[in-house]
């Protein structure tokens, strides 16, 4: 199992990769239990979760979480991960999005697919 030795809260234990950067964001889960971590992990963690959200911390870097937003967004669920994914559930929302064009945008409100019909 890789080490956690120095690595932000976010980072998964067998994620191998090291932080980039400070703890930079919160990314809260469904039920607002989160955890603090650099950009590079809270992206990952982000892609990861269904019904997640990112905040910036007091003091990070501008625009910190909307660079997480947006790089989660092309990143599969448990990237680190190796085999085969074909799944809807094991492909980033941005692949499903080139499939599906039906499916919602992280930035679109609830119910609405993120398409503007007036």
């Amino acid at each position: 199992m890789p080490s956690t030795d120095r690595r932000c809260p976010a980072a998964h234990p067998d994620d191998p990769t090291p932080c980039t950067g400070s703890v930079a964001v919160t990314v809260l889960d469904a039920f607002n239990a989160g955890a603090n971590g650099c950009e590079h992990h809270g992206a990952r963690l982000l892609a990861s979760l269904d019904g997640a959200r990112v905040c910036a911390l007091p003091g990070a870097p501008e625009g910190a979480a909307i660079r997480v937003f947006t790089a989660a967004d092309a990143l599969r669920p448990f990237c680190w991960l190796d085999g085969t994914r074909v799944e809807p559930s094991q492909l980033s929302r941005a692949e499903i999005r080139a499939r599906r064009p039906d499916f919602p945008s992280l930035a679109a409100p609830s119910g609405h697919s993120g398409d503007r019909h007036e």
